[in-house]
């Protein structure tokens, strides 16, 4: 199965968005895997893609993208990494675009010292189809797989390559090696007497996609609807569904279930106006009309809008985010004669929604498959309770989008300025309102959490940390939750986004019903990525535990602190002389507590030449980067500091050049050379 396909929701408007599973690379990680555990449950192999930071499908084949380091460790690759590592898919389809100047189907960093190396991936890698680049280049890189075949005209390249030297008999044999495990695993896993019994799959497939609908807004409550209830069914999606993207992932259906047919089996007078055509965007007023004229008699009406096949698909973009001119109008005909509308949408990634205010309720069904009328048809009249949530933010305007300015890029090249400031990420920082936030998800009961539990007070690299909650249905009809868990970071040194998605569980409960559902954090689970040191670091300071039902609502939050005991010490050089400031502090007692104050060695983040510190810098912004505490050995400090707050106003501008001066002497200004060069490259550290 060439799926699934867990690249980032970056911007709404990418035309494969329909594809992919979140913004939030932790979420989408957890979701790559459980559909790889599964499907791969039943000996059938899967190729996560599509392998990396492909984001956009204007100028797919070509395009570069330009991510900085930590961006791609913390958002693009972290997207795939859970599912890669804990999933283990039998293929990894690579993207067609270039990686910050190169290739993906030729980038060795990508392909074998991260996915292989690091990640200890062993299937193979292949190309998305017509991805190659170089092929020979792609044997050393580690793309096993040319998709589709080039009749051999790129074998015979391979041979010639070997021949001259190019490529060693050996990487072709480890890659042909791979291909052969393939082949044999999926010769195992053969079913020749296999069966399979549609009508059960077929109302399989309908359970889900109830489960999946997202309720959005829900305002009287006008849902769920009676059973027998007048009701006005307005729009060409309920007779003629759209249930999936277009493109490459078209697939055949067994069957259809229409809508309007399943709404009549429930209330059998309900009436029926198209409102609008499908194939274009012209008002069509005779239509409007007849729509408005049913709505008007029934007194609620559901209108089945969304985007049209034309409007997103693989291989272009979208150029907006709003609904067709036609259906917007249409709604807004109909609440103005209408009090009870309901707006139900089949659409692939977010969508404006200028008439919000005026309707009383939106169910986004998003595309749901070949049994979705039936499934939008259970949620509608209660059968189904609702328990969705977006893994997607829905912003109000295309603007607020934090790649609107980079999206798609020009000439050949797109660049990711927003950083780990990817959707909600961006929006909390900016404290931007938005439509619907991530996470949201609205429910025909109630819900309450209480009795937030953290298993340590003090979080170390090595703890695992179990968080409990108590979520009760305080409503009257059974409904399950979905329990969301972010952390943030008060006061941290480090860039970092306001909060992050580490944790969620659905928990179904009976009416009246409390469960207490428990989450376990690692030290993943806090750690950023240290550009300069390659690694996932923990900083030191509180971390805020947060629980809720979406990112904008949350109900608890207790704080613990981290520790990190991996680093031991830090040392520098100065004329030929090691120094370790943690052991053999500086003696001057009045800068002990400038030393006793520099934090974690976290600050180093992301340090580029653009962000080189010179003596100009604050002490404050420094102080983090020279000499982290030490959990064995700490610096000896006088037992009062007689100079109170002066110190901790000081540091706020005190640059690094005062020192020498302030210090009459004893800081010399080669020893503040040394700490810059420690700072800005040169750091030491040893690792407990």
């Amino acid at each position: 199965v060439l799926g699934p396909a867990c690249n980032i929701k970056r911007s709404p408007l990418c035309g494969r968005n329909f594809e992919y599973l979140s913004e939030d690379p932790y979420l989408s990680s957890k979701m790559a895997k459980g559909h790889i555990l599964g499907t791969q449950s039943q000996g059938i192999g899967t190729s996560i893609k599509h392998f990396l930071a492909n984001n956009q499908e204007d100028r797919r084949m070509t395009v570069d993208t330009i991510v900085d380091e930590r961006t791609l460790r913390e958002i693009y690759l972290a997207s795939f990494e859970e599912a890669i590592c804990e999933a283990k898919p039998w293929t990894v389809m690579c993207s067609y675009n270039r990686l910050n100047g190169q290739y993906l189907s030729d980038n060795k960093r990508m392909l074998t010292d991260i996915l292989r190396d690091e990640w200890q991936y062993s299937g193979i890698v292949v190309s998305d189809w017509g991805a190659v680049n170089d092929r020979t280049a792609g044997v050393v890189a580690g793309m096993d797989l040319e998709m589709p075949a080039s009749s051999g005209i790129n074998d015979r390249r391979v041979i010639e390559a070997v021949r001259h030297g190019e490529v060693t008999e050996a990487a072709v044999d480890v890659m042909v090696g791979r291909i052969l495990d393939l082949v044999y695993r999926s010769l195992d896993n053969l079913k020749p007497d296999a069966t399979v019994d549609l009508v059960a799959h077929h109302n399989r497939a309908r359970e889900l996609a109830a489960q999946c609908a997202v309720l959005l807004k829900n305002e009287g409550p006008v849902l769920p609807l009676r059973p027998g209830q007048q009701v006005a069914i307005i729009g060409a999606f309920a007779e003629n569904p759209r249930y999936q993207g277009g493109g490459s992932s078209h697939i055949n259906p067994t069957r259809i279930t229409r809508a309007i047919h399943e709404i009549r089996k429930v209330s059998p007078d309900a009436t029926f106006a198209p409102g609008f055509v499908l194939t274009s965007d012209r008002i069509d007023t005779v239509l409007v009309e007849e729509a408005v004229a049913n709505a008007k008699a029934a007194g609620t009406a559901v209108i089945f809008a969304g985007l049209p096949d034309h409007y997103e698909s693989e291989g272009y973009d979208r150029k907006h985010i709003n609904l067709p001119p036609n259906q917007n109008d249409l709604i807004a005909a109909v609440t103005k004669v209408c009090r009870q509308v309901v707006v139900v949408l089949a659409n692939g990634s977010p969508v404006a929604m200028p008439w919000i205010n005026a309707v009383s309720a939106v169910l986004e069904g998003y595309l749901p498959g070949q049994a979705g009328g039936g499934a939008i048809t259970d949620v509608l009249f209660g059968k189904v309770n609702p328990s969705g949530k977006l893994a997607e933010t829905f912003p109000l305007r295309l603007e607020d989008n934090p790649s609107f300015l980079d999206f798609p890029g020009f000439n050949d090249r797109v660049e990711y300025r927003e950083g780990l400031h990817v959707g909600y990420r961006y929006y909390d920082k900016r404290n931007v309102d938005v439509l619907f936030p991530f996470g949201h998800g609205l429910s025909y009961t109630s819900f309450a959490f209480s009795d937030l539990q953290v298993s340590h007070a003090t979080i170390t690299d090595q703890d695992l940390v179990e968080v409990s909650v108590t979520v009760e249905n305080t409503g009257r009809v059974a409904g399950s939750e979905v329990v969301q868990l972010y952390l943030a970071y008060p006061e941290t040194t480090v860039a970092r986004v306001p909060q992050e998605l580490k944790g969620f569980a659905k928990v179904p409960l009976a009416a009246g019903e409390k469960k207490t559902i428990q989450l376990t954090l690692n030290s993943r689970s806090f750690s950023y990525y240290d550009v300069p040191l390659a690694s996932w670091l923990l900083e030191n300071g509180p971390v805020e535990i947060r629980v809720g039902a979406s990112s904008r609502d949350i109900s608890l939050t207790t704080t613990a602190v981290i520790k990190n005991t991996r680093l031991s010490k830090v040392v520098f050089t100065l004329n030929s002389t090691r120094y370790d400031l943690l052991r053999h502090p500086i003696a001057n007692p009045v800068f002990a507590p400038f030393y006793a104050q520099m934090g974690s060695l976290a600050a180093a983040i992301g340090q580029s030449k653009d962000d080189e510190k010179t003596a100009e810098a604050p002490l404050l912004e420094t102080a983090d980067l020279i000499a982290p505490p030490i959990a064995d050995e700490e610096a000896v400090l006088p037992e009062e500091n007689p100079f109170g707050t002066l110190f901790e106003e000081m540091e706020k501008q005190l640059p690094l050049r005062a020192l020498v001066l302030l210090s009459g002497g004893q800081l010399p200004v080669d020893l503040i050379q040394s700490m810059l060069d420690q700072v800005n490259a040169t750091i030491a550290i040893s690792q407990t």
